[in-house]
């Protein structure tokens, strides 16, 4: 592990040093692909042949394959990590999702588009735990909250990308661009150093990367899926509220049209902030877990002002979209959490699999959406549901230890 040098100088050195740009870049391109679909949605879908209620229920196919890919490469991903190392599998991860990216802009059916979506589900979900991962192990532990935070927030600068690029070329073309950006970094990521944590773990005889120790201890078990839990209101922001802005502006009777190309913009623009801020506020108040709470108290706030906005102008809606993007800024922290929580032979596995496990509840969050929105209507229907979810990460926080001065050079001990 990195020490501190004594003053800020040396301070800044590691904060900003190659591993942590590198990292932030990575998931800056994850990001870029990982919401391009939601802003491309009914193009894209409208450019193979569909039309009218298709470009909802297909669409909610299709982010559901990818959130599986996800769900199915964090796994991987995260086993990998701890047996072959961090930066091996940041390099698989982006090579798979750039080469899906330049063939997603080839597809002319919906099974086609599927698979790919899929596919690339897998190699997106390898991304932010490893360079999480990463940053954690090579940065001090009072500094190691700020590496974190500049991933998370030049990370989800990608979305803001994302967005320009589908206004200003065709859908397919923004997929081609995706391709390429990830290909370009993988020249950068040769002259990155393994962490040390990983390297003076390669020569014990300590099981790594055991994806089912995590189930066979209540401890471990428990640990895990709070983790897991206190992410939820995320993806309920991002898969329900902004995926489907127009649909819900429509409802509103929001004046003036609603893109949800713009509806990601500027949610992207409050999450960048919200990471900052959150980043911030952990190391001024060193700790964790009172970020979180404050962010899910503000991500309350949001979705009600969100559903209280009718027959407001779509410039006033944009800019709730941005206050939801806000208060669910908590990103960074929150996988920085899940890392903390486990020891160098766990930690991969964990920090990789955790978010794509958020990624992956996309699935029932929106099928759960789509049953609730015929009984109780689209409004009350997402209420509903988002309810839910903020319940459930409150409680799940409440359940986690503090980790914002615990030491991460130990193992996980598996009897």
């Amino acid at each position: 592990m990195t020490s501190i040098d004594g003053d800020s100088r040396g301070v800044m050195r590691q904060v900003f040093g190659l591993p942590v740009i590198v990292a932030a870049l990575g998931y800056f391109v994850d990001i870029y692909d990982l919401v391009l679909f939601s802003i491309v949605r009914i193009p894209s879908l409208k450019g193979i042949g569909l039309s009218g209620q298709q470009l909802i229920d297909q669409g909610v196919f299709l982010l559901n394959m990818q959130m599986a890919g996800m769900l199915l490469g964090g796994i991987l991903w995260g086993i990998l990590g701890d047996r072959k190392g961090r930066l091996k599998i940041m390099f698989g991860s982006i090579c798979i999702y750039s080469l899906a990216n330049l063939a997603n802009g080839l597809v002319t059916s919906i099974e086609a588009y599927a698979l790919l979506r899929f596919v690339a589900g897998v190699g997106l979900a390898g991304e932010l735990g490893a360079g999480i991962t990463l940053v954690s192990e090579v940065l001090h532990r009072s500094i190691r909250g700020y590496g974190t935070m500049i991933v998370a927030t030049v990370g989800v600068s990608g979305a803001i990308l994302a967005n320009i690029v589908a206004k200003a070329f065709d859908w397919r073309t923004a997929f081609f661009i995706g391709g390429v950006l990830g290909l370009m970094l993988l020249l950068l990521r040769l002259r990155v150093a393994e962490s040390g944590m990983f390297k003076g773990m390669e020569g014990n005889e300590v099981s790594k990367g055991n994806f089912l120790a995590l189930f066979t201890s209540r401890d471990r078990f428990g640990r895990f899926l709070h983790s897991i839990l206190i992410g939820l209101p995320s993806w309920f922001v991002v898969g329900v509220l902004i995926t489907f802005s127009p649909e819900f502006a429509k409802v509103l009777a929001v004046q003036g049209t609603v893109s949800a190309g713009n509806a990601v913009m500027y949610c992207y623009l409050g999450l960048v902030a919200g990471d900052l801020a959150s980043g911030l506020l952990s190391q001024l108040l060193q700790s964790r877990k009172k970020v979180v709470l404050v962010f899910l108290l503000l991500s309350v706030a949001a979705v009600a002002a969100y559903f209280s906005a009718r027959g407001v102008t779509a410039a006033v809606f944009y800019g709730i979209c941005g206050l939801l993007g806000f208060g669910i800024g908590y990103w960074a922290i929150f996988v920085t959490v899940a890392a903390e929580q486990f020891g160098t032979n766990l930690r991969a596995t964990v920090a990789t699999s955790v978010p794509n496990f958020v990624r992956g509840m996309t699935i029932p969050i929106t099928m759960l959406f789509q049953v609730a929105r015929k009984y109780l209507g689209i409004e009350l229907g997402a209420l509903a549901v988002g309810a839910l979810c903020l319940v459930i990460a409150l409680i799940s926080l409440s359940r986690l230890q503090e980790t914002f001065h615990k030491d991460l050079d130990y193992f996980e001990e598996f009897i």
